[in-house]
């Protein structure tokens, strides 16, 4: 079953957040994952949520997407990620 990583983002420092999203794609496709959505401005619907910048990653599983997230691939760019940007990342199963 699909697993979806979806990521609220803050961009707090542009120029080495340009580093993140340059080293990201790699790591993203070494998991089997891909973008559906890549930094896209939010329109809310309902509520007060008024996110800047929205991420949504497939991977085949949830597994493969913490495999991801927890791999020595990812973390040099989770580590600027940290450092150029809030986020909150949640990842849940598709139907």
């Amino acid at each position: 079953m699909s697993a979806y990583v979806i990521v609220e983002v803050t961009i707090t420092d542009p120029k080495e957040y340009e580093e993140y999203k340059k080293l990201t794609p790699a790591a993203i496709a070494a998991y089997d994952g891909r973008f559906v959505v890549r930094g896209a401005t939010a329109e809310s619907l309902e509520g007060d949520w008024q996110p800047e910048r929205m991420v949504v990653l497939e991977f085949p599983s949830v597994e493969r997407a913490k495999e991801w997230w927890q791999s020595d691939l990812y973390t040099t760019a989770k580590l600027i990620r940290q450092r150029a940007a809030k986020t909150k990342m949640i990842v849940v199963a598709g139907v």
